[in-house]
Parts: structure tokens; C-alpha cells; sequence
């Protein structure tokens, strides 16, 4: 089966014919990344073109012409070169969501968190080559050795919704709650509220959490978090993904009255301090551009034209979208749930176009389709290109580390502390704390 790449340059080839099959969301997708790169600060074409960037959004520089200009062909034998002479000094990182195109030469395939936890089996890598975003390269690094260059192969790969939390408007924010909730816990030892952060968010935001006792959580976790949180703390922050914080809670029971928005830049982010203190889960107001395109209309459909079909989307999903579907979870048990079903299986899939196209590859005893038919892809991984890729290796094969990133150690060290208690939340292990308590 075809590539995404592939598809959206036959899609591009047949629009320019008069014979285009298929779709997709914008021309400029057919555009090399450096174009882009060049056309000023945004986030590109894809699912986040509408989403406004912020002004100190990191660029990316001109890549050299020799790699702008090489054929397919040449990258692949430079790229498959340099990682041969760097041997073990070299760990590379695909995430699911990246073009097949990048993702082969990959060491690792996963999301972000398993990626970053995945560099760690590789002892002697003097270089950690992430395919991801700049989030995702960020908490690499701060879960890397020192001595270990975390490299982002297109500095303009960032992520909309990890934007759409920054430390100011969160710092406001939690200025606001204590004047409310106060600080004093309650006769249970509980805080008034207590912060959460998706892994999708800066380092910055990971480092409040850990400095104001809350917590990362992932889309596999964010169960056994919220519990965490909640014995800990009267309510939550979540942040930046409302639409993970809602479906959570509400799978939990939290009532959706008892989940306000906070919309940042507004007094009490839009509510009323009677709203704030009735809540349970003060959702901030992000959403990830990929997962808000999928619809309860697109399902519909999909049950039409495919019989029988279970339908599989992911938890940063509208709640609409996601009580409509037959199941949902992260990208991993998204994998298992194929891997699992018998061969004949009929899935429609609520997730990103890239890693959707690659598990119809991976199992064509299956069909496996997309539920958006307009083949729309993250903005920002589509920044990642093989030529960026060519670029980097060979600057290492110099000695010349490109596109470092780096997690300044004071950042990273309350960082760090706010990733560590994610690690002791194991699944169920709320549930044996409260039994133990109880037994006490």
C-alpha cells in the first residue's frame, strides 16, 4: 500500500490532470518542507494550519542545497551511509505519527514516551536522533545521559496543542485558583487542586507540575493519574488537551458540570468562582488539530460503507466522537486491538492518517481505513523529511552536532520530578493504595 507522501504526490500529480482521486486538506502538502521553512512562522500544512503559532516558536534554518536537491535515491544511500559509520555512538527515534519515508530507518518506533524510554536501552549512543516533535526531543534529552545530544532533525517540528498551554497563562491561572481555593488541604490532607500535564506539553509546563506537586500523564495512564490526583488533591488542572482530560474523567464518573473549561486571558477562564469550586477537573482549553477533525458523521458513514466495522479512535478525540466509537485508547492499544483481532477484521480508525496507513500495510488480512477520507496529516511531523535526516547524520559523521536540543538542568530537575511520579503510578495501583488504606 502507499505511502501518505506517496498518495498526497499522485493526489497533487492527478488535481494538476484534471484526474485527481482522492483528497486532501491543503495543496501545500505536496510542497518540500524547506519551502515552508522559508515561507515564514507556521506550523505548515496539515491538520494545525489554521492554529495560530507563537511569535518564539523555534525555526529552522536553510538546509544546505546538496540535500534539498538529492533524489530519493541518494538520500537513501546517505542516510543508510552515515548510520553504518556511526554504528552504536547513533540511536534513532520514529514516532507512529511519522512519514514511512523517515520511520524506515527508524531504531525504535513508538510514541513519545516509549521513544524517549527506548534510548535508554542504548547505552553507548553518543546521539539520540528523535523523528518527532520538539516536546518529544525535549524529554528525551531530559531522560538522556549529559554527555548525550538529543538532535530534532527540523527545529520548526513543534506541536499546536503542546502551544496552546504556555508558563505565563498557566502561572495566571494557578494565581487565580489560590486566590479562590487557598492553599490550606482539606480534613483529608488534600490539597485544593492539584496539576496534571499530558506528556504533549514543554518542558517548562512538566516543571510546574513537579514544582507544585502534580503529576505527567500519558494517554495509556491517564486513568491511574487522575485517581493518583485525586487522592492527593481536591480537584485537577489538566492541561493542554481538554478532550483526553473530559473522556477521562467522565469513564470515571466525574460528572461533565463538574468539568469546566478554562479558557486562558479570561477571568477565571470564562467561569464563575461558584462553577470553580463545584469542579473536579478544570479542563484547559487545547486540543490536538489531528484528533478534532474526526467526526460522530464520519463514523456514521463508515458504518455504512463498511458492515460490521469496529470503529477505533483515540482519547485527544471530541467526547461525541469518542462515545460513538466501539472503543478507545492510545496509539498502542489501538496497535494490540488490530494485532489481536481475527484475520477478516473491518476497522475504522480515529487517529493519524501516518500510523493508520501503516497498520492497513502491516496487516492486509485486515481492512483497515480512516475515518477522515481527506487525507490530512500532523502538520508539524510532516516537517521531518529524509533530506533534514541526511543532513544531521552526516553533520554527526563530522563531529558536527546539529539541531541540538536541550532542557536547561534547572527546568529539567523539577521536570524530572513530576515524570518520576508518573512512573510510580502502575495500572491499578491506585486501587491497592485505597485498600490499604481502608485496611488501616
Amino acid at each position: 500500500m502507499a505511502s501518505v507522501d506517496s498518495l498526497i504526490q499522485l493526489i497533487q500529480i492527478g488535481e494538476q490532470q484534471g484526474k485527481a482521486q482522492g483528497s486532501t486538506c491543503s495543496s501545500a502538502l505536496a510542497d518540500d518542507p524547506w519551502e515552508i521553512d522559508a515561507s515564514g512562522l507556521t506550523y505548515g500544512p496539515g491538520a494545525s494550519m489554521q492554529d495560530v503559532i507563537p511569535a518564539n516558536s523555534p525555526r529552522q534554518g536553510v538546509l544546505p542545497h546538496e540535500y534539498r536537491n538529492a533524489s530519493k535515491a541518494e538520500l537513501d544511500l546517505r542516510i543508510r551511509a552515515a548510520k553504518h559509520a556511526l554504528g552504536d555512538r547513533l540511536v534513532m527515534l520514529g514516532h507512529f505519527y511519522q512519514r514511512d519515508e523517515v520511520v524506515q530507518y527508524a531504531d525504535f518506533v513508538g510514541d513519545s514516551f516509549q521513544l524517549a524510554q527506548a534510548a535508554r536501552t542504548r547505552p553507548k549512543a553518543e546521539a539520540i536522533v528523535f523523528c518527532g516533535v520538539h516536546f518529544m526531543a525535549e524529554t528525551a534529552d531530559m531522560l538522556s545521559r549529559p554527555d548525550q545530544a538529543v538532535i530534532l532533525p527540523n527545529l520548526a517540528a513543534g506541536c499546536s496543542m503542546a502551544d496552546m498551554a504556555d508558563l505565563d497563562s498557566v502561572q495566571d491561572c494557578w494565581e487565580q485558583l489560590e486566590e479562590l481555593y487557598g492553599t490550606e488541604p482539606d480534613a483529608q490532607g488534600r490539597v485544593p487542586v492539584i496539576p496534571v500535564t499530558y506528556m504533549n506539553s514543554s518542558a517548562v509546563l512538566k516543571a510546574f507540575c513537579g514544582e507544585h506537586g502534580g503529576i505527567v500523564c500519558t494517554s495509556s495512564n491517564a486513568t491511574d493519574v487522575l485517581h493518583w490526583a485525586f487522592e492527593r488533591g481536591q480537584r485537577v488542572l489538566f492541561f493542554p488537551d481538554q478532550h483526553l482530560g473530559r473522556n477521562t474523567a467522565k469513564a470515571m464518573g466525574v460528572p461533565l458540570t463538574q468539568m469546566p473549561v478554562w479558557t486562558p486571558e479570561l477571568p477565571f477562564g470564562g467561569n464563575s468562582a461558584d462553577a470553580l469550586r463545584d469542579a473536579r477537573v478544570l479542563l484547559w482549553h487545547g486540543f490536538c488539530s489531528v484528533h478534532k477533525r474526526f467526526t460522530v458523521q464520519q463514523i456514521t458513514a463508515a458504518r455504512m460503507r463498511h458492515p460490521g466495522v469496529r470503529v477505533l479512535v483515540h482519547p485527544e478525540c471530541p467526547m461525541e466522537v469518542v462515545d460513538a466509537a466501539d472503543a478507545y485508547g492510545s496509539t498502542d492499544f489501538i496497535k494490540k486491538a488490530i494485532e489481536a483481532a481475527p484475520a477478516g477484521s473491518s476497522f475504522a480508525i480515529g487517529t493519524e492518517i501516518n500510523l493508520v496507513q501503516r497498520l492497513a500495510t502491516e496487516h492486509p488480512e485486515h481492512t483497515i481505513v480512516c475515518l477522515d477520507s481527506i487525507i490530512c496529516p500532523c502538520s508539524t511531523m510532516y516537517r521531518i523529511h529524509p533530506s533534514y535526516l541526511a543532513w544531521v547524520l552526516e553533520g554527526l559523521e563530522r563531529g558536527e552536532v546539529l539541531n541540538r536540543t536541550t532542557v536547561p538542568e534547572d527546568v529539567a530537575v523539577r521536570a524530572r520530578v513530576a515524570l518520576e511520579r508518573m512512573l510510580t503510578v502502575t495500572p491499578g495501583s491506585w486501587q491497592a493504595s485505597r485498600q490499604a488504606s481502608v485496611a488501616e
